[in-house]
């Protein structure tokens, strides 16, 4: 009698447990859209409306054409709880001519064990400004998966730019508009805006999924920069995670020089999965 109450009573709270196991970990879905430069883990996540980085066509890709430089970058990040790591080969041309380009290629290193993945994302962007307040964009992406989980599709974003004033950038972008079938490619939507006000930027990005487990997710984030002697950069940022419904701290620190610098960051989560990530990017910038 006893051991029927017990099994019972197990399978009653199996799919309470289930559930409650899944609320603390991510979706396939977001490990793509987390690989970020050192700089934008600093500021907590929030960087698709500024323009500044080479990687700037993996957001927004209009963002490309916000300021005429030519950019080199190289980042590697390594989470040494969760086992994912990253590196990012990003490049950006807005000075050569009106049209914009960037190309980027990112090597991902997912999960542990058995359950470890390995995947090569392409980025091609383009982008083109309409005047000094309007900017256009488009990418196309590649993803090859190999291991634990497999992937080999295109898909494509595309975004708008828009700046009112010359210190304030405003923007949206729609994300894996091409239908792949995988989880890690699905559809999702941001809203972001930036302010550069002196030696002090501010940015705020809100990420909302509306496919996956569906249901709408919304995910908040925002940070600051400030300028130290016009070399030393200062940051500081914050994830509100709507799956995990958990939080994410940023920090970061960089040198910049004439023609480059080098920026390092620390993310700390709080609950979810508890991920303690760093972040180090090298740039080079020729404007």
């Amino acid at each position: 009698m006893w051991h029927r109450l017990t099994l019972l009573f197990t399978l009653l709270l199996a799919p309470l447990t289930h559930a409650q196991e899944d609320t603390s970990r991510q979706p396939r879905a977001e490990d793509l859209r987390e690989i970020l430069s050192a700089r934008a883990y600093g500021m907590g996540g929030a960087w698709r409306a500024l323009g500044v980085g080479a990687e700037s066509g993996t957001g927004n890709p209009a963002a490309l054409a916000a300021f005429r430089s030519y950019r080199i970058e190289l980042t590697g990040a390594w989470d040494w709880v969760g086992k994912d790591a990253f590196g990012m080969v990003a490049l950006a041309d807005s000075s050569t001519s009106a049209l914009a380009a960037g190309v980027s290629y990112q090597l991902i290193s997912l999960g542990k064990g058995v359950e470890r993945a390995t995947g090569h994302l392409n980025t091609v962007a383009l982008a083109i400004p309409f005047g000094d307040s309007l900017m256009v964009g488009v990418s196309s992406r590649y993803l090859l998966m190999r291991g634990a989980r497999q992937a080999n599709a295109i898909t494509g974003d595309a975004g708008i730019i828009f700046r009112p004033a010359p210190i304030i950038s405003l923007g949206i972008s729609a994300h894996n508009l091409i239908g792949t079938g995988n989880a890690e490619l699905t559809r999702y939507y941001t809203a972001h805006a930036g302010v550069f006000a002196g030696l002090l930027t501010l940015a705020a990005d809100v990420r909302a999924d509306f496919e996956t487990n569906n249901s709408t997710t919304l995910t908040y984030s925002g940070g600051l920069e400030y300028l130290f002697g016009q070399s030393f950069p200062v940051r500081a940022g914050y994830t509100w995670d709507g799956f995990t419904r958990s939080s994410q701290l940023g920090v970061g620190i960089g040198l910049l020089t004439p023609g480059g610098g080098i920026d390092i960051a620390y993310r700390h989560d709080i609950g979810g999965e508890n991920g303690r990530l760093v972040a180090v990017t090298l740039k080079v910038q020729v404007q």
